[in-house]
């Protein structure tokens, strides 16, 4: 198979005078399972519609609008595989250099808020073609939200686009529904059946079994009332259990119906088994390619959503609780696929998804009865319930490993650790440690501090401490020495200052210096950003403390990395304003030593040891792509 037509000449050499379908995209056009574009493109091609691609339209006129005429169906539209937001901008605000869905990395060829802009630029030139939104960044903002970009909480984005419908969640079954429906020659405005879908009308009569969520005029003005409404939402992302949510306008009604089911199994396999080219469209080669596709065109997805529901995650939100995955021969074949690349060099990428180690529901209970609206498979503690089992897992790596061609498996989506300690099995644990890293495995423990880990939705620190050291325990009998890298994160709600401390004495303690450090994001549809928002925790209606201002935040960020020379004077005035002054002096406990007089800076801390006479400063090093690196673990302690 070809790719779509980009272009209108290459629609007319098919054959088609209309096309049913134009999906126009925020992303250049590349055509592989892990862009959500291209499986929705390929599942409406698959079912007999005629789809072409209009990728990165010029907004700034309508002409590229009209590349393809108006279509028989309707126009589908999608920011893309990101929020063109958080694409566009750092959570301090400033504008990205890079955007790595767009040719050679190229920044501005799309808008920001691209749904909305797309559509608007729609409306000018088709008055009544039916127009559907979805992807992540409809998706996120379905129903009234907070917005950290305007600081403020902004309505459905259906109203905001024009759009008539919009299909939350990934997609496949409601895409089909709505194809099928509009074939038919149901108008648009009776689509108020679909699962996964949000519409907007006048007369809820239609809508059954359903929650009322406080006015858009009340969530907007009471940050109480939007934590009342957020809860609602959060309650609702399950297809079992989920009801109708209907949010009041003063000129609309707009209507949640209850999420679509998961994919099944088979279901799974041939969405992944359809007629992908793999790659971005040729039309980018000489402008260097899509830098999106180098991490994912050797690496397979094995399954969708997550149980283990991290509160400053939206994929609960999006995806769901209830994990499904791909049989085994669909994942084999796709590897098996992916060897005969003429660029792959041996090397499996990843074998994962959301979460890689979750390969089936957190229990039997979720099938029948959908996930608990008010309990957590894994935290605080873990479910009496929650089935752990690795077995599958195992065996589907050890089939992809014994593939001809394939070197090495590795495993780079997010492995759960707290899942994995709990396995009294631990063939997985240490086929991980042998065979799946390369030199380092990266998790991310988040924080250290309780209360922060509480807010998080993470485990208590114990948990992470036994993970820790029984990863060195398997290392050390497997003659292994590899890193162990925690991912760590500053600013979320519920840190302050004493508990930002407390991650950098850590961090000291473990002599590791993070070379990135990642300030919380409040994007929407996360129960964090609730909390961002409105100082207040949802779901027991009490006080959050919210570190918000920029300087605070650095403060935060600094003490993570208290050894630079430049963050110096922001972790003496975090240690001065918490009363911690017994971390500055020249004592091994100490995070950075007293200015001394005419100096500027007082260099890095070092835990407090003065640098030995020719001896060079330590310095984290990457090892060059290709070459193996023995690299000592973070965890152990210096001899």
């Amino acid at each position: 198979m070809a790719f779509l037509p980009v272009t209108k000449e290459e629609m007319l050499e098919r054959g088609w005078e209309q096309p049913d379908f134009v999906y126009i995209c925020g992303d250049a056009y590349v055509d592989h399972p892990s862009f959500g574009a291209a499986i929705i493109c390929r599942v409406l091609e698959s079912h007999g519609f005629k789809v072409c691609f209009l990728a990165q339209p010029d907004w700034r006129s309508t002409e590229d609008f009209c590349r393809f005429g108006e279509p028989r169906l309707a126009f589908l539209v999608s920011a893309g595989n990101i929020d063109s937001m958080v694409n566009h901008y750092t959570v301090a605000k400033k504008r990205r250099q890079k955007d790595n869905y767009s040719p050679g990395g190229q920044m501005g060829l799309r808008p920001d808020r691209a749904t909305i802009v797309y559509c608007n630029k729609l409306r000018e030139v088709y008055k009544k073609t039916p127009i559907i939104i979805g992807g992540i960044e409809a998706s996120l903002r379905r129903l009234s939200h907070y917005d950290y970009w305007d600081n403020k909480v902004r309505r459905s984005i259906l109203l905001d686009s024009g759009a008539d419908l919009l299909l939350y969640g990934m997609g496949e079954h409601q895409i089909v529904e709505m194809a099928e429906a509009l074939d038919s020659g149901i108008p648009v405005s009776e689509l108020t059946f679909l699962r996964g879908s949000v519409y907007k009308t006048k007369d809820i009569s239609r809508a059954y079994d359903y929650i009322m969520l406080p006015p858009f005029r009340e969530v907007k003005a009471d940050k109480m009332k939007y934590a009342d409404s957020f809860l609602i939402q959060y309650q609702n992302t399950d297809a079992v259990i989920g009801k109708t949510l209907i949010e009041e306008y003063d000129e609309w009604n707009v209507v949640q119906t209850p999420p679509s089911a998961p994919l099944r199994m088979a279901e799974l396999d041939r969405t992944y088994a359809l007629p992908y080219e793999r790659t971005y469209h040729p039309m980018y080669e000489e402008k260097g390619g899509i830098p999106a596709i180098e991490e994912v065109k050797f690496s397979l997805v094995s399954n969708r959503g997550c149980f283990g529901n991290c509160n400053f995650c939206a994929l609960a939100f999006h995806q769901g609780r209830v994990v499904t995955a791909r049989s085994h021969r669909s994942l084999v074949t796709e590897a098996e696929k992916i060897t005969h690349d003429p660029n792959f060099k041996g090397y499996i990428h990843d074998v994962g998804g959301p979460t890689a180690n979750f390969r089936q529901p957190a229990c039997k209970k979720q099938l029948e009865h959908g996930a608990c609206r008010d309990k957590q498979c894994l935290w605080p503690t873990k479910c009496q319930n929650l089935e752990v089992d690795h077995k599958d897992y195992v065996q589907l790596l050890r089939k992809i490993r014994e593939i001809p061609r394939v070197k090495k498996v590795f495993i780079r989506s997010g492995i759960r650790y707290d899942y994995l300690i709990y396995d009294k099995d631990e063939t997985f644990f240490r086929e991980l440690c042998k065979y799946h890293i390369s030199g380092q495995l990266k998790v991310a423990p988040e924080h250290v501090s309780e209360k922060v880990l509480a807010k998080m939705g993470k485990p208590g620190g114990d948990v992470y401490r036994r993970f820790v050291k029984r990863y060195e325990e398997i290392n050390r009998q497997l003659g292994m020495d590899q890193y162990l890298v925690p991912y760590l994160m500053s600013s979320h709600p519920g840190s302050d200052l004493q508990a930002a401390i407390e991650l950098a004495e850590y961090l000291r303690d473990i002599h590791h210096m993070p070379e990135q450090v990642q300030d919380f994001y409040p994007t929407p549809g996360t129960l964090s950003t609730a909390m961002y928002y409105t100082g207040i925790d949802p779901r027991t209606k009490e006080k959050v403390y919210v570190p918000k201002t920029p300087h605070e935040k650095a403060m935060q960020r600094a003490l993570m990395q208290y050894r630079l020379p430049q963050n110096y004077d922001l972790v003496r005035e975090a240690l001065r304003l918490a009363h911690r002054e017994d971390l500055i002096g020249f004592d091994s406990h100490c995070l950075i030593r007293p200015r001394q007089m005419g100096q500027k800076s007082a260099g890095k801390a070092g835990g407090g040891k003065r640098p030995q006479p020719g001896r060079k400063p330590e310095k984290q090093t990457k090892a060059p792509a290709g070459k193996k690196k023995t690299i000592r673990n973070v965890h152990k302690k210096k001899s």
